[in-house]
């Protein structure tokens, strides 16, 4: 059981972790030949030159201005500067929108902590009943005095605990309805003031029926043209390039190799570049280097020809879903959120993402393999979370000193260390944790992607969604059951059964203290190596010595990275779990975690403005998942809160804790019902709105030529390749007439190429025909 001299260590190591990584960053991003490392957000918007292309030779690497170093901490007053309209204008909603998590923890969690200092601590810490706990062999420490663990069984003073947490629901709620309420508003006016982008022109059509008599393409034509004849514009079918994709791919890699090896040769021209053929170039013949990649190159450039002459001509290439672009934003937004067939099944419409945002592997994956792509992720992510159990399970271990030395009495001279029994208390089980999760987000990413989502934001929206189910599951109820079972187990084997809810009861407080080793271990040194881009300063510098000849290879050395919603949410959300559930439980740990919500606030401002290029941008969609996730947390902790007082001999209590849940639930509903459509619908008299300004500002617009290439697959337009722009013509189609096999024709209200005769149109059907 970790103490106040444990978490003083464990805090002394973070704090000092923490600042090393500040003070690294601080001289590091003074450097020239860092700037595009610490600052790629202005190079890539063309607003920033590099320092290192004037000067004297040693000022084009070195800072020799020791006046900047004494202000080495002024990126934080900068990060803080910047006003959010601004930001938003220069980084985008999503990221805005982002930094107001942040915002939020700290709005919520700062009364909360002065409130519950003011009256819950008090109220914990006048009480010995841990002190007489110990004479039953159940293990606490000085930290636990702080919690509800320190009130006796049966006390009135329970109903403290539940005034506050009343107090700390209705102040959650209302913090998160006025967020609500101003990231609907900032959504709203972002999609006014936002500039034309195809997305709001197109919808993705899937699940396109087949047809005998018409390919996908004229089918998709012919559909709209009679479904939405005023408004329909110019389409794009779903290509199979995957194949295609990868050999481009491939051949990059392969030219950015033989580039390496030319640079080489001409910088010693005394011996040709040699490498070996076998596997990973580690063994086999020995050939000349440039030689074989001009051969391979070679050899790739033909196979790519044929497979883009596949794809142009192969029907099956083709696959049964397409891009449809409107005249409107009003068009779009009908098409988008209505029922276009009688079978629900089929013709099914969505809003496009916009062209950054499409995962173009996912779009050939037939529709009706999703459900059964999902149901096997399903099983799979059961079955990851429940064997995560085993490493939850040696980490808790690790935070048993006592549980170790019983198990294990030959460690118990090196473990009685003081040192080391506060660096084993205070500090690994937060690092050894955090490292058991190095490779879960990206697990979880492949699970999403396998599952079939179109769109990058969809795939971290998915992967956030089970990051967090896991951190509930495994980090915070694993570590908690596992950890209250371990360091009681030896009052558990003398206790009689109706005794050990009770003594759960009483452990579920003292794991506070490993949640507190793992908010500064992740929350704060983490945070300070979020900063420092160790990673992405060592890989500039390796492509800038080895690769780099022209100012486009710099420019593509630079990794700025994005945000990160599948990792970078979540964590915060599981901060929000364990501030939630600890309020009135162990108000200890919400200084900690404020530290975290400030700090971070900070760091990530700074990113967000000089680093972070944000790969998409779609206005801020994420916040009914925000918002579901806190509603998740703060039952989960009223739960928790019910089942523990259960355990205080407090029943006659508890029936008032049970309107909690449902009236968060209650609200929940409200806050889904009146400000969740703003993010998943759009409504027809904005669209309207912005159409009539467009046409009014820009009455010559040629729309059709700004949407016909906007879906394209990116393989189509690459400049590595003379003929590209000649299959994109041959790609795009046309929408002035209806080519149509059918034997019948009375639904086709255009001419069709294939017999020059005109099918009736809908008016002159109901002029034939009129009704009685």
């Amino acid at each position: 059981m970790a103490t106040l001299g444990d978490i003083g260590v464990s805090a002394a190591i973070n704090l000092l972790s923490a600042l090393i990584f500040l003070l690294a960053f601080a001289i590091l991003r003074l450097q020239p030949f860092n700037d595009r490392v610490y600052f790629p957000k202005w190079y890539l918007k063309g607003l920033r030159s590099s320092p290192t292309r004037s000067g004297a030779f040693v000022r084009r690497f070195v800072n020799l201005d020791f006046r900047s170093y004494l202000r080495f901490l002024n990126w934080m007053p900068e990060a803080i500067r910047m006003p959010e309209p601004e930001l938003i204008e220069h980084a985008g909603l999503d990221s805005a929108v982002y930094l107001r998590i942040y915002l939020i923890g700290l709005k919520i969690f700062v009364p909360m902590a002065m409130l519950a200092w003011a009256i819950l601590v008090p109220v914990n810490w006048t009480n010995n009943t841990l002190e007489l706990a110990k004479l039953s062999n159940v293990t606490s420490s000085d930290i636990d005095k702080l919690s509800i663990s320190n009130i006796p069984l049966g006390s009135d003073r329970f109903w403290t605990h539940i005034v506050m947490a009343y107090v700390f629901t209705f102040w959650t709620c209302y913090v998160l309805m006025k967020e609500y309420e101003k990231v609907a508003t900032m959504r709203l006016q972002f999609l006014a003031s936002e500039r034309r982008r195809p997305d709001q022109f197109t919808v993705l059509v899937r699940n396109v029926p087949p047809d005998p008599d018409e390919s996908v393409s004229e089918l998709v034509e012919h559909f709209f043209l009679v479904n939405h004849p005023d408004h329909y514009l110019t389409h794009q079918v779903v290509y199979n390039s995957n194949k295609l994709a990868k050999l481009v791919k491939k051949k990059k890699s392969m030219q950015n190799w033989l580039d390496f090896y030319q640079i080489k040769y001409s910088r010693d021209q005394s011996q040709r570049p040699l490498i070996k053929t076998g596997f990973l170039r580690l063994w086999g013949q020995k050939v000349d280097a440039i030689d074989h990649y001009n051969s391979e190159i070679e050899k790739l450039s033909k196979e790519i020809a044929e497979e883009r002459e596949k794809v142009e001509t192969d029907p099956k290439s083709v696959m049964p879903a397409a891009f449809v672009s409107f005249k409107s934003r009003w068009g779009a937004a009908v098409c988008a959120q209505t029922q276009q067939s009688r079978n629900p099944t089929l013709w099914l419409t969505e809003w496009a993402p916009e062209p950054r945002d499409v995962y173009w592997q996912n779009l050939p994956i037939p529709y009706v393999s999703l459900a059964i792509r999902r149901l096997i992720m399903n099983v799979a992510f059961f079955f990851l979370t429940f064997f995560f159990m085993i490493p939850i399970a040696f980490v808790q271990a690790l935070a048993s000193i006592e549980g170790i030395e019983k198990r294990a009495p030959f460690l118990e001279p090196i473990i009685e260390i003081k040192f080391i029994k506060s660096l084993i208390q205070g500090f690994l089980p937060g690092i050894a944790l955090k490292l058991f999760l190095i490779f879960l987000p990206t697990i979880l990413m492949i699970m999403s992607k396998f599952e079939g989502f179109t769109s990058l934001s969809s795939l971290e929206r998915r992967s956030a969604m089970r990051y967090y189910l896991f951190n509930i599951v495994n980090v915070f109820l694993g570590s908690i059951i596992a950890g209250s079972a371990f360091e009681q187990l030896n009052s558990f084997i003398k206790q009689s059964a109706s005794e050990i809810p009770k003594t759960i009861g009483v452990a579920i407080p003292m794991k506070a203290t490993f949640f507190i080793t793992y908010i500064m271990v992740d929350g704060w040194a983490g945070i300070a190596g979020e900063v420092l881009m160790l990673k992405p300063l060592i890989i500039f510098h390796l492509k800038n010595f080895f690769l780099v000849k022209t100012e486009k290879d710099r420019e593509e050395a630079m990794d700025p990275g994005s945000l990160g919603f599948n990792t970078g949410e979540p964590r915060i959300q599981f901060y929000f779990l364990l501030g939630l559930v600890y309020a009135t439980v162990t108000p200890a740990l919400l200084p900690f975690i404020i530290i975290f919500f400030a700090f971070a606030y900070v760091v990530f401002r700074h990113q967000i403005i000089n680093v972070y290029n944000q790969e998409y941008e779609s206005g801020a969609a994420f916040w009914p998942d925000v918002h579901g996730r806190i509603i998740i947390a703060l039952i989960i902790s009223q739960v928790l809160l019910i089942g523990l007082l259960s355990t205080k001999h407090a029943a006659q209590s508890t029936p008032f804790l049970i309107a909690l849940p449902v009236l968060t639930i209650w609200f929940h509903n409200f806050c889904k019902g009146r400000y969740e459509p703003a993010f998943i619908r759009y409504p027809l008299q904005e669209a309207m709105m912005k159409d009539t300004l467009e046409r009014a500002r820009e009455p010559n617009l040629n729309l059709k030529a700004y949407l016909q290439n906007a879906y394209m697959h990116p393989v189509f337009k690459g400049d590595d390749d003379e003929e590209d722009e000649d299959i994109s013509e041959k790609l795009v189609t046309e929408s002035v007439l209806v080519p149509t096999k059918r034997q019948s024709r009375r639904n086709t209200p255009v001419p069709s190429r294939i017999s020059s005769a005109s099918s009736p149109s809908l008016t002159e059907v109901i002029k034939e025909h009129p009704e009685p």
